[in-house]
């Protein structure tokens, strides 16, 4: 059975244009330190709603949502992932996925099953052992997004943007790679405090410089900021 963390049975913010319900799996290999959701880092931590409970609420809510995202965590650490979002689209909705693209074969069996997926690009590919923890883990994001890619399901790249966390030659390396593997649109989102992040880190943030904005639309993908 799916674990799950969390679950918010109505977002207008989590896949964009369309009503969705969130399901939060439990579990992520990664470690990054700006991580929003730490809590669900490990999976078999008690407390979390139960997935018969959740389909139950969405098989009452078709006609109100269009979707249902599986967030996390990293939703394709849970090997029920696969079910759960046959489930989803056996009542009649369409299934979203946010995914840092950790474990690539495991996307590309899902991608069929998929209407939508967000896409975390964490930095440019020679900075990501650095911010994950994890050694390989710029290889597997690489093979997960050429998957989805060439998948031609709808998507949304995205990179949490801090200037501690990201640097500005990363940056404009991270927007040429995006563009040279063929992405063509691009969001860069503000990082966002935790209730516990020192009041230091959130009074230091500050979108890019005019001089870096300029280049990142030049050389990378069509650009949005969050």
């Amino acid at each position: 059975m799916l674990e799950l963390g969390g679950f918010t049975p109505l977002s207008t913010v989590d896949w964009p244009d369309r009503l969705a319900a969130v399901v939060f799996v439990q579990g992520c290999p990664w470690r990054c330190g700006y991580c929003h959701n730490p809590e669900l880092q490990r999976r078999g931590r008690p407390g979390g709603p139960r997935w018969p409970a959740v389909l139950d609420t969405l098989s009452r809510r078709t006609g109100l949502l269009d979707g249902v995202v599986f967030s996390g965590g990293e939703p394709t650490a849970d090997p029920q992932l696969p079910e759960a979002t046959a489930q989803v689209r056996a009542l009649g909705l369409q299934a979203g996925l946010h995914t840092a693209g950790i474990y690539p074969q495991r996307l590309a069996a899902l991608l069929p099953s998929l209407a939508w997926v967000g896409f975390d690009i964490k930095t440019d590919f020679a900075g990501y052992e650095a911010l994950t923890g994890r050694r390989r883990s710029a290889a597997a994001t690489r093979r997960s997004l050429e998957h989805l890619l060439a998948s031609g399901v709808a998507y949304e790249i995205r990179t949490t943007y801090h200037p501690a966390l990201v640097s500005d030659p990363a940056l404009l390396d991270c927007a040429r790679m995006l563009k040279a593997l063929g992405v063509r649109d691009w969001v860069l989102q503000r990082w966002r405090p935790r209730d516990d992040t020192p009041s230091a880190q959130v009074s230091g943030w500050q979108w890019p410089g005019e001089a870096l904005m300029q280049a990142l639309r030049a050389h990378g993908p069509s650009l949005t900021l969050r």
